[in-house]
């Protein structure tokens, strides 16, 4: 156990000392900053409005504001209709259900920022496509296997330093978008509660519990193409076919399982499963008779099957 925990500590260091890897550190803020900037000059969220203790009488009032905006705008502008109608809702589910609206914070900010994880999967997949087969490019490889350590327990620990990389860089990016949202927009609550729509229609959660919640449905996401890339530097010693293939996956696979989703057998498709926030959305799965349950059990079968392929390729595979 001492000699993997040395080698994993091992592999993150020669992550992080590359000057790259950093770069990319710092591109995750220049873009939550950038996210603050497009909010500011597109006016594209409201970060004025606040409620008092008198918030619903003001919720009432406002409903009736939208409604006759309805009634004067709503033919001639269907996007009019439709946004006033689902704030209606939303305010009304504040009514109903005693929950105290509260403004733009900065956790409705770094639930909006969920679309920067995508850059961290491009990372991912870069350390993950390069942590082996960049060994046989450089020719380090042999220096690794030459130590009295079994090539499962190699591979292991760079499997595990490419998960932690994937955990930290998601840190660093929530630290961000947090640290960025309570200068820009504060915190009106340690927890406050938010309005959320799932498959059932409005709800309302905790928002620390559903960025801890969505944050997970990502990881899950970026481990299974970080696991992917993984497999791919392990068994062709190519990191750019590992990049590539996983970049390719990345930005078609979810589009071509949707494409096929007519076929009952799309569902075992494993870009099919890979979101599972779709279950908790009014869109759902492209399959109706798809569950969590059964996208976490193909995800499994999936990784063990990439896990064990490169462990196969990797183990038996003569040195020159």
């Amino acid at each position: 156990m001492t000699k993997l925990f040395d080698l994993v500590r091992n592999e993150l260091a020669k992550i992080y000392v590359l000057k790259s890897t950093w770069v990319m550190y710092l591109f995750l803020v220049a873009l939550v900053i950038f996210s603050l900037i497009m909010n500011t000059v597109t006016d594209s969220v409201d970060s004025e409005t606040t409620y008092s203790d008198d918030w619903k009488t003001e919720l009432q009032e406002e409903n009736q504001t939208l409604m006759e905006e309805i009634e004067t705008e709503g033919e001639d502008d269907p996007f009019i209709e439709s946004t006033n109608m689902s704030l209606i809702e939303q305010n009304t589910y504040h009514l109903e259900n005693d929950i105290r609206p509260y403004g733009y914070h900065a956790g409705n900010f770094v639930l909006d920022n969920l679309f920067t994880t995508s850059l961290v999967s491009l990372f991912v997949i870069i350390i993950a496509g390069g942590i082996v087969a960049n060994e046989f490019r450089w020719g380090t490889i042999k220096q690794l296997l030459i130590r009295p350590i079994s090539r499962s327990t190699i591979l292991l620990s760079k499997y595990i330093a490419v998960l932690l990389f994937t955990l930290f860089t998601l840190l660093f990016l929530l630290a961000a978008s947090i640290i960025v949202g309570l200068i820009a927009y504060g915190l009106p609550a340690l927890n406050p509660e938010i309005i959320v729509t799932r498959p059932d229609g409005m709800s309302s959660n905790g928002m620390l519990s559903e960025i801890v919640m969505q944050y997970g449905f990502k990881v899950l996401n970026i481990i299974v193409l970080a696991t992917f890339g993984f497999m791919i530097s392990s068994i062709f010693r190519s990191s750019a076919l590992a990049i590539g293939l996983s970049m390719f996956l990345m930005f078609v696979g979810t589009t071509a399982a949707q494409a096929m989703a007519q076929y009952a057998w799309s569902k075992y498709i494993l870009f099919a499963n890979t979101d599972l926030s779709v279950y908790f959305t009014p869109y759902g799965p492209i399959r109706e008779e798809m569950t969590v349950g059964f996208s976490v059990g193909v995800i499994a079968v999936y990784m063990v099957i990439f896990i064990i392929a490169a462990w196969a390729v990797f183990t038996k595979r003569d040195v020159a």
